[in-house]
């Protein structure tokens, strides 16, 4: 016998079905909208000493889509550089040129060209005019440029090869700075890129923004011309993350620097008083730098201990108290320094150490520093 339905729950049913099938697409649609944090789709590596550093340059460098040259047709010929120029029909006009400061070539009987600014296949074009209008009736010119030095860029601070790079086209702050063979030991985590300060004065494009920060001083080129723009960018977000909006495009006639980390001094009464470079950047505590100096002697006044800090506006000295007995014990907390402190450790006789030659000292320090 036929049953018919019981429609009372056909309602019920409906619901159930609409909201399986459309849990479908709305999965997929989740999925494909999702948004990956740009800091973690990457492994943050643990980065610990310079060596760290300089490795995971190098793997981000091979690791990244490579900026193609610019080709030597589009190549646009610049003060310092060296052309050579043949002139088939006349060989007595063959040579090798270099463009003066002004941006000219000079010839026989032409004189001076303005070559700067021109790609090699324009300045052929302009010297089979000019041969034309002079001298020859269909002259045949090849231009090739055979050193480049007006597309450099400046590398300096705390890397290993200090120097001016020749680049073509665009390249990445990684990259330039694999130029330079890595970071040094005591590179600190800002890098200033300086726009438009190049000893020649090339003009760059303006920066995209992406990953930078403009700096809050103004910092001066090896020409001594002010920037017309200063980025800031921290090598430490750069290298863990890998994300390439962090990697700032470097232009002709910039200027890169990579601050110093500092130094941290202990003196007094330890074992080994010192200067410390603090790498890559590093944050270092009392009882760290206490370690490196091979600890407090026996007759130490650990409880008179105390931190010197330099304002570095203003020159001024300012003492912090510190008890290293306890900081040692962990019953008070230890304390992190900053670049230039300096950690003071008095024997059980008094201050005289510190007051009597505290300059001295440290100058001394700086002289010998010793390498981590």
């Amino acid at each position: 016998m036929f049953v018919p339905p019981d429609n009372r729950h056909l309602p019920f049913v409906g619901l159930c079905l609409f909201l399986a099938l459309g849990s479908v697409p709305a999965l997929a649609w989740a999925q494909s909208e999702q948004v990956i944090d740009p800091d973690r789709a990457l492994s943050s590596p643990d980065l610990q000493t310079t060596n760290d550093w300089n490795q995971r340059l190098q793997e981000l460098v091979h690791a990244a889509q490579p900026v193609a040259d610019i080709p030597s047709s589009e190549y646009r010929i610049g003060p310092e550089d060296l052309v050579e120029i043949t002139v088939f029909e006349a060989p007595e006009f063959n040579r090798s040129l270099r463009v003066s400061a002004s941006g000219e070539i000079s010839l026989p009987v032409l004189g001076s060209v303005k070559a700067a600014g021109l790609t090699p296949q324009e300045l052929e074009f302009v010297l089979q005019e000019l041969l034309r209008r002079s001298v020859m009736k269909d002259p045949h010119v090849g231009v090739y440029v055979r050193e480049m030095q007006s597309h450099s860029v400046s590398v300096f601070g705390a890397v290993r090869k200090p120097g001016i790079f020749q680049i073509r086209g665009t390249r990445t702050l990684l990259e330039v700075l694999s130029m330079a063979e890595g970071l040094e030991e005591d590179a600190g985590d800002t890098v200033l890129v300086m726009r438009g300060a190049g000893s020649r004065g090339q003009a760059s494009p303006a920066s995209d923004g992406s990953g930078t920060e403009e700096a809050s001083a103004e910092a001066t080129g090896e020409a001594g011309e002010a920037p017309k723009e200063t980025l800031e960018v921290s090598l430490k977000r750069l290298l863990e993350s890998g994300d390439p909006r962090y990697n700032a495009a470097i232009y002709s006639g910039d200027i890169v620097k990579v601050t110093r980390a500092g130094i941290v001094y202990v003196i007094g009464d330890v074992n080994k008083p010192g200067g410390f470079v603090l790498e890559s950047n590093e944050d270092i505590s009392v009882i760290q730098a206490l370690a490196r100096a091979e600890g407090v002697k026996n007759t130490a006044a650990q409880s008179k201990a105390r931190i010197i800090r330099t304002d570095e506006m203003t020159g001024g000295r300012t003492e912090i108290p510190l008890d290293v007995g306890k900081i040692l014990k962990g019953e008070s907390p230890d304390p992190y320094l900053q670049a230039n402190d300096i950690v003071f450790v008095p024997d059980s006789r008094g201050k005289k150490a510190l007051y009597s030659g505290l300059d001295t000292v440290v100058r001394t320090l700086a002289g010998i520093v010793i390498w981590r």
